[in-house]
């Protein structure tokens, strides 16, 4: 099977890294030498900020690709690849669809960075936003941001994320696409823009064909790189529409599940 994949995609949360956002690091180095000799590019595919997601891999991201922010960001290596870019009338409907809902609070993700807007979110949840977003800005007013729109972020009840993805899904249908990871987090991204198509980008890049791709995810958001991969892993704590969309289920992020996988393949 080692000479047969020739790009393996990982989830971050949930899937590569512990609940306390930890892995075996040398472990990992191991078998990334290992893929490297068998001609396997690592691609990190996140809805997290990119600069966040280098910050997990430090001395040597550059040696990795990132499919960040859903598949709006994408880098090989040193180079970027693709960036969203959601028209500006496509972001203030946003904003105020979002404005009209108290309990949502929202992070505008740009280019150069997210934002959090005054008066709509706590002290406590940008310090929270923080870890997953290390380029972190507060504004007055989303609107008035001049930077490269990517999506949104908003966060809601964890008990209202079904109940909040199909409000989106219904009032936003055509301008921008919901998804979710669960626990009150959903991305609002430009339609077509997800983690499959940033993947589809840099295999294409390579000449890989997706039969040749394997991937690991845990979340909604990552059913559609799943099912465009040809080796597609769930993780064992990933719920049941997630498990249905994978080939094969391996054991949980807390239990080194994706890097068990890989060390049987490129043994």
């Amino acid at each position: 099977m080692e000479n047969k994949i020739k790009l393996v995609a990982v989830d971050i949360d949930g899937t590569f890294v512990h609940s306390d956002y930890t892995y075996d690091i040398s472990r990992f180095q191991r078998i990334l030498t290992r893929m490297k000799s068998a001609g396997c590019h690592f691609v990190v595919a996140s809805g997290n900020q990119y600069y966040q997601l280098r910050d997990l891999f430090p001395g040597y991201y550059d040696e990795l690709s990132f499919v960040a922010e859903n598949g709006a960001f994408v880098k090989d290596g040193t180079e970027l690849v693709f960036t969203a870019d959601m028209p500006k009338e496509t972001v203030d409907f946003v904003i105020d669809i979002c404005r009209e809902y108290t309990e949502i609070w929202n992070v505008l993700c740009g280019r150069e960075s997210a934002y959090c807007e005054r008066g709509n979110v706590s002290q406590e949840f940008f310090e929270r936003t923080g870890i997953y977003y290390h380029r972190l800005e507060w504004v007055d007013d989303f609107k008035q941001v001049n930077d490269q729109i990517l999506k949104f972020a908003p966060t809601v009840p964890e008990e209202k994320t079904h109940f909040y993805y199909d409000i989106f899904r219904e009032r936003l249908k055509g301008k921008v696409e919901p998804t979710t990871s669960g626990h009150g987090s959903i991305d609002l991204i430009v339609p077509g823009c997800h983690k499959a198509s940033g993947l589809k980008r840099l295999a294409e890049r390579w000449g890989i064909l997706p039969e040749q791709c394997a991937a690991f995810g845990d979340g909604g958001n990552d059913i559609e790189m799943l099912r465009y991969c040809g080796h597609s892993y769930a993780m064992d704590n990933a719920p049941n529409n997630v498990k249905n969309a994978a080939k094969y289920i391996c054991p949980s992020n807390e239990e080194d599940g994706v890097l068990v996988t890989l060390e049987k393949i490129f043994m």
